[in-house]
């Protein structure tokens, strides 16, 4: 019993898998599959905690899709996301067209991306939200390798 245990994905597993993260009507956002596979360290971060808890219990060589929803993803559209500017504080002659991304800088000098909302007259409303916030994603995976946990010490 404690093989099979091990050779599932738990906390702290390196596991290198295959994904592809679909939008409800089947376009594709991301995926792996026509290239190099992911390395991940669960828990560690780099995979929201909802997609995270999907590979819990997996083996290696399963694959599978499910269905993840905005909670679970990338959160719901947050109003205060939605930011306005006066139109003189982008660059002259620089052409704002709508659903375009543009690099911001945050308080602490971060870089954000933040899409062209509206354009109203000398307003521009910008959006920082995360691009696939609200959404209901399908992930695909599958498990190419588990590497048991370590502790790190």
């Amino acid at each position: 019993m404690n093989q099979t245990d091990m050779n599932q994905i738990q906390e702290n597993s390196q596991v290198t898998l295959h994904f592809a993260l679909r939008l409800a009507n089947g376009e594709t956002v991301d995926s792996t599959f026509d290239g190099r596979p992911a390395t991940l360290t669960i828990g560690d971060g780099n995979l929201p905690e909802g997609f995270e808890k999907h590979l819990l219990g997996l083996s290696q060589g399963d694959h599978r899709t499910v269905r993840v929803a905005p909670e679970d993803a990338f959160g719901q559209p947050n109003p205060q996301n939605r930011q306005q500017f006066k139109r003189d504080q982008f660059s002259q002659g620089e052409t704002l067209e709508l659903g375009m991304v543009m690099s911001f800088a945050d308080a602490g000098k971060n870089e954000l991306p933040g899409v062209i909302a509206e354009i109203d007259g000398d307003w521009v409303t910008v959006d920082f939200n995360h691009p696939l916030a609200g959404k209901e994603l399908d992930f695909e995976v599958e498990i190419l390798n588990i590497e048991a946990a370590t502790d790190g010490h």
